[in-house]
């Protein structure tokens, strides 16, 4: 089974659920766990979900994954929220998120401002301009970096 023709199917059925919900897919995740699979789907919307928001996409996506049978074999679903670490994965996440603190890791070094060149960037984000995620490190200085140079990026929860 191909874990890319799964989570292409699922993908498929979730988003009419999603749009109707007033939801969106944060990540996606299928994999092997033990002798069965694990089908992860990670929600948001403005505001936050909430364990409701989470039951009723569970209860409504296993109907449909049932039905379609697109998942031979034993799974387990979670539909969860991202957590206070959400990822950061478009352009309309960067956007969206302008001030809040963010870690962003890159593929290749990238220069600050400053001159500094570095991988990891931790800072609060400035918003998106011409393909490139702005971000003022918690050190000062600026940062652009490329959207295909960023590996990884997630909000960061300040205690």
């Amino acid at each position: 089974m191909a874990v890319v023709d799964v989570t292409g199917q699922v993908a498929e059925l979730l988003q009419p659920l999603l749009d109707e919900m007033g939801l969106e897919l944060v990540e996606l995740e299928f994999r092997k766990v033990g002798r069965g699979y694990l089908l992860r789907v990670f929600i948001d919307k403005p505001g936050g979900v909430n364990l409701d928001d989470c039951a009723d996409l569970s209860r409504e996506l296993s109907v449909q994954l049932d039905v379609e049978d697109c998942i031979p074999g034993r799974y387990n679903l979670e539909v969860s929220s991202p957590g206070l670490n959400r990822p950061l994965k478009s352009e309309r996440d960067f956007a969206r998120y302008q001030g809040q603190l963010a870690i962003i890791r890159t593929v290749e070094p990238q220069t600050d401002e400053k001159g500094s060149r570095r991988k990891t960037f931790l800072g609060f984000l400035q918003g998106i301009e011409e393909g490139c995620v702005v971000i003022r490190l918690k050190e000062g200085p600026l940062a652009r970096i490329p959207l295909e140079n960023i590996a990884k990026a997630n909000l960061e929860f300040e205690f």
